[in-house]
């Protein structure tokens, strides 16, 4: 990897973290006026139709041709950003200021519960580093959870039904990333859109039918208009450009080192809360801390692996040439 490249793809992988950063305080402001719901069915659908018109520009129509996975497009579509945002906008509008710190820190512990996701589907058990990083972070979470008070744990003093639903959201994003790679003949622009635009839209279905049914209220015109700036920011930043950017962060660095700069997701939503005026309890701090350096051995010790791997194959490859009988040339000598 040149010089050159790896800035470019640190940038790339920059931005994308701090505009993830920035987006659960942001949508915590818009909440405040708006269900998640509607939130979530008015922005996903239009960060998938703005993906679908990049997406005709680059690749042309040929590139919406799902070549017979439509249902699992839908299903990982709906794992990606039905049920993510539904379970982690809910789950934070419940939990009120703490649920902003909550969202983002589970949203840092994606590659650890990505690791646990591998390790269900393939029952083959991962490193006990790899699981120590594993336990750490989770320690981690519960100190940020609980604030320090783990009697709170026993006593039903959490609310559960907000944590479960901010835990499935992110297990749902989970499982859309990890079964991503079942597409690896497509480019990631025409996976993101076409699982953006089946589970935007199927996101969008169901609000309506919960409209109908009274279990919502649809927002009025002056309601939308009032949360612009906010909508602005999660569809056109913390939507489009941050996947964008992501997608050719991570090609530029591979995803080894892009998942590195997941930490500043946590990061960037402590900074905007503290400044906000949110008190972050010194339990929060040191929860916070446990899981960024469980993910920063994690990376560190995956990389390392990843090399001696490379190296190793390289080994055998050049010992397999050097065994080889050389080829005797025919020309002649005179």
């Amino acid at each position: 990897m040149s010089k050159k490249h790896f800035w470019q793809g640190a940038m790339f992988c920059l931005f994308a973290a701090v505009a993830w950063g920035a987006m659960f305080p942001i949508a915590e402001s818009a909440l405040h006026h708006i269900d998640p719901f509607w939130f979530s069915g008015i922005r996903y659908s239009i960060v998938g139709l703005l993906l679908a018109a990049l997406l005709l520009f680059k690749e042309g129509k040929a590139a919406f041709n799902t070549k017979g996975q439509t249902f699992k497009i839908w299903l990982l579509g709906l794992f990606g950003f039905t049920i993510y945002n539904f379970g982690v906008f809910w789950g934070q509008q419940q939990l009120g200021k703490s649920g902003v710190l909550l969202a983002s820190i589970m949203e840092s512990f994606m590659p650890m519960l990505a690791v646990l996701f591998v390790w269900l589907v393939t029952r083959k058990m991962p490193k006990m580093s790899t699981l120590a990083c594993v336990i750490t972070a989770f320690i981690g979470v519960i100190f940020v959870v609980t604030k320090g008070d783990l009697h709170s744990l026993a006593n039903g003093g959490l609310k559960l039904l907000p944590l479960l639903s901010v835990f499935a959201g992110i297990t749902g994003w989970v499982i859309y990333t990890v079964s991503s790679g079942q597409f690896a003949g497509w480019s990631a622009l025409r996976f993101s859109t076409l699982s953006s635009l089946y589970g935007g839209f199927t996101t969008l279905a169901i609000v309506l039918v919960m409209t109908a049914l009274g279990i919502v209220d649809a927002p009025s015109v002056s309601t939308v208009v009032s949360i612009a700036p906010e909508m602005s920011f999660m569809i056109l930043v913390a939507g489009l450009l941050a996947l964008l950017s992501w997608i050719q962060g991570v090609q530029l660095l591979k995803p080894i080192n892009g998942m590195l700069f997941i930490n500043f997701v946590p990061a960037t939503t402590f900074i905007i809360s503290v400044i906000q005026g949110y008190e972050v309890s010194s339990a929060e701090w040191f929860g916070t801390l446990l899981i960024v350096s469980a993910l920063i051995v994690n990376n560190l010790l995956s990389r390392r692996a990843s090399q001696e791997a490379e190296t190793k194959t390289a080994k055998s490859t050049a010992d397999l040439r050097s065994r080889l009988p050389k080829k005797r040339s025919h020309a002649s000598t005179g």
